[in-house]
Order: C-alpha cells, then structure tokens, then sequence
C-alpha cells in the first residue's frame, strides 16, 4: 500500500455514499476511489480498482455485505474491509467478522474516530467503535449451527412439522427430531418454539 489510502464505499444510500466520500476527501492521504449500491456491485468495483480498504454496509439488496467482505477478501487479500452499519447484533458483527472484515462502526460515529478507524483498518491493524465494542461484550456469539440445523430450524420457524421437515429435507423424521433436540441444547431452549424464538431476537434466523 502507498501513502495514499484508495477507498471504495460500498452502502445503498446514495446519500450516506456522497456524504462519506465528502469527509473522507478532506483527509490528506485519503483518496476515494469508487462507490457501490450492493454488494455484488462492490465486489466487482473491488476487483476492478482494488482499494485498500473497502467500506462496507451489512444490509445491502442483491447480495449483503457478508458475503460482499467474504468473496473481496478471497480475491484481495491485501484489501481490507471496514463495516460501517446503522443498526447491527453480535450475530451480523460476528459473521463479518468471520467473512474477513478487519472492524466495524455505527455510521452516527465521530468523523475523527472513523478516520482513525480507516487508517487503522488499513495499516493492518482491527478498529470497533465503542457501541459494536459493548454490544459484543454484552451479547456474546450464540453457538454454531450445522447447515442442516439451520434448514431444520428455518423450517420449524414457518410451522412445519417433524413429518413435514422430513419431507422437504428428504431424511427421516427420527433425524429431524434429533436435529432439533440437539439444536434445543445448543441455544439452551427447553421446546422448539423456544428455539425458533432465540434464533429470531439474535437476528441469526431470518422470518
């Protein structure tokens, strides 16, 4: 990376696109190099200019920023990814994370922090705002789902029964109600309406 700092913005409000790149042009040693409504526009914008850091929205249309930061970081390995989110959980933080993203921030952050943050993150180096830093602490990453367990349980959110998950999935329903006692203990539920509830307040189950 050279002395000046290439940044993509990645966020389906063009306004909040415009206005960043705004304050980012006042910093000397920032340059702005492109912008993206969705994800899949930011990975492909990320291809063609590869910045050194990407700025990035978690819920973006067409494909979020999850799975934008994953797919930039296995081609750019030298790109670094800054989630900047209006609203989030541990769950959403956690899974960008774990996709590569190097920090993240709430997009009501102080100027000076989040350039602070962009330098950091761009230096190599993890930057949180103090918000997704208390949220993480308080909210701890519930515990892993198979694929399978997440069908299952996706499955049970819209009212199916054991018969009827079985019949979908295409396996025994002695297998889906194994699954389901299993997924029970892990999210610590004592029935399946109680697992789909804790599966939707942490926001890692999508209804």
């Amino acid at each position: 990376m050279g002395q000046t700092i290439k940044i993509l913005i990645a966020d389906d409000h063009a306004l909040l696109r415009r206005g960043l790149a705004t304050l980012l042009g006042f910093n000397k040693g920032i340059t702005v190099v492109g912008d993206a409504k969705n994800g899949e526009e930011a990975v492909k914008a990320a291809t063609e200019l590869k910045p050194d850091v990407v700025v990035m929205d978690l819920s973006m249309p067409v494909m979020d920023g999850v799975e934008a930061t994953r797919r930039i970081r296995e081609a750019l390995p030298d790109t670094h990814v800054l989630i900047l989110t209006s609203y989030s959980t541990s769950v959403d933080v956690s899974r960008a994370m774990e996709a590569g993203a190097s920090g993240a921030f709430v997009k009501d952050a102080e100027d000076e922090r989040l350039v602070d943050a962009i330098k950091t993150v761009a230096a190599g180096g993890t930057a949180f705002s103090p918000e997704i830093e208390a949220m993480i602490r308080n909210d701890p990453h519930p515990p892993e789902l198979t694929e399978r367990q997440h069908k299952i349980l996706d499955a049970a959110s819209k009212g199916l029964s054991s018969d009827q998950i079985a019949a979908h999935l295409g396996i025994s329903t002695y297998a889906v109600n194994q699954h389901l006692d299993v997924i029970r203990r892990k999210l610590g539920a004592q029935s399946r309406t109680e697992a789909v509830a804790i599966a939707i307040r942490k926001q890692f189950l999508k209804v």
